[in-house]
Order: C-alpha cells, then sequence, then structure tokens
C-alpha cells in the first residue's frame, strides 16, 4: 500500500542521519516492546507479513510521528484486538477485563534462545522454474495496492536487469491477507539511478531490490 511507511525518494523528510555507535535500545521500554512483539508473534495468530501490514496501516500522522518501537506497540495492540486476544475497554484500562482468544502456543523464557536460532525462514519450493534468468531486462509493474506490497513505489514501472534468482518465497501481497502463502521466484533487479530519480540523478550509481516474479514483466 502506498502509505507513510513507502518514503523512498520524498522530499522534505530531511536527510538521513545515521547514529554512530547507535545502541540496540534508547530507553528500557524499548526493549519491553520488542519482547511484547515476539511474545505475542509466537501465539500463531498472525504471520510476519500480517504484522508489517498492520504498521503499514498506521494514519501519516501516527506513522511518522511515532519512534520505530512505538510502531511496533501501535501495530501489535491492533492485530492483539483483531484476533481477539484483548478489547479496547481493556487497552483503555490497562487490565484484562474478560477471558479473550486462547494462544496456540506460549513462548516460555527458557524456549527463547531456540526459537530465535530458529528464526522465521520462508522459503518455500514452487512446482515451475524461474520465469527470468540472469542478465535478461525486465520492468517492474505499474499499480498502487491497498493491500500490502514489498515493491516500493519509486520502483514501480520501470526497466531494470535481473542480476540474481535468489529462490522461491513466500509470496508477501497474499500472506498478509490470510490467502495463503503462494510461493514465487524472487529476483535482484538492478536499475540505473537515472531510471528511477530521472534528470539529475548520478549516471555512476545504481539501486537494487528483490522483487517477487508477479511484479515483473518483459522489458
Amino acid at each position: 500500500m502506498n502509505g507513510a511507511q513507502d518514503l523512498g525518494g520524498q522530499h522534505g523528510m530531511g536527510p538521513v542521519a545515521p547514529e554512530k555507535d547507535e545502541p540496540y535500545f534508547h530507553a528500557e521500554w524499548e526493549k519491553r516492546a520488542l519482547g511484547l512483539t515476539l511474545s505475542c508473534g509466537a501465539f500463531g495468530a498472525w504471520t510476519i507479513d500480517e504484522s508489517r501490514h498492520a504498521r503499514e496501516s498506521l494514519s501519516p500522522a501516527t506513522y511518522l510521528s511515532a519512534s520505530y518501537y512505538e510502531i511496533w506497540t501501535r501495530a501489535l495492540e491492533t492485530l492483539l484486538k483483531r484476533h481477539g486476544f484483548v478489547s479496547q475497554a481493556e487497552l483503555a484500562a490497562g487490565q484484562m477485563l474478560e477471558k479473550g482468544a486462547e494462544p496456540k502456543r506460549i513462548l516460555k523464557a527458557d524456549m527463547v534462545p531456540a526459537v530465535l536460532a530458529r528464526g522465521g525462514p520462508c522459503d518455500r519450493p514452487v512446482s515451475h522454474g524461474p520465469a527470468f534468468a540472469v542478465g535478461q531486462r525486465v520492468r517492474t509493474k505499474n499499480f498502487n495496492p491497498e493491500t500490502h506490497t514489498r515493491l516500493p513505489r519509486y520502483t514501480r514501472a520501470k526497466s531494470g536487469v535481473i542480476e540474481a534468482v535468489q529462490g522461491s518465497f513466500v509470496f508477501p501481497d497474499d500472506n498478509a491477507h490470510g490467502k495463503g502463502e503462494n510461493p514465487q521466484w524472487v529476483y535482484t533487479v538492478v536499475f540505473d539511478a537515472p531510471e528511477i530519480w530521472g534528470e539529475g540523478a548520478d549516471p555512476t550509481l545504481t539501486v537494487s531490490i528483490d522483487a517477487w516474479e508477479s511484479y515483473l514483466e518483459r522489458a
């Protein structure tokens, strides 16, 4: 979706200013925000793609005024309410008022190291070979969905070259909305900077993205 999270190439947002020796957390509450998000994700009620879409769906005013972990916690509230684990009244009261949905599983302290080490692999087999090959020129499709997508807005309707075939992975555009994993081949596509940014772009620079097969067509 075209939301506040998709800022590539937008003016007026100021320069990117990396923080030297940036700590993992800037406040103690951020540690708890991360822990809550991972623990609730272990319930098995939603996917990482639905979680991303919940963050994207925050209003632009909320998204742009919130810090990184504030965005996480606000989206987590949305997911917990959507799947029946808490109510708005309970969030307002700060305590349990009635029994909610039962999690499929509970992440306990002694399970955390193994769960984090295992991660959440999203590579999946598909029944056919890749439609595109390394060195082939392709063009990204021009679409503006209201639903989740991993194709950045600034790379739509642009021509580039396949640099690598990365394998087949869960298709997030469907998985975010409960339509199944529907895995597709994923490709690294390289674009010349002028193709992306137009006149005045540095011709020596390139921009690379990883794109699912349905985002692409032959140039």
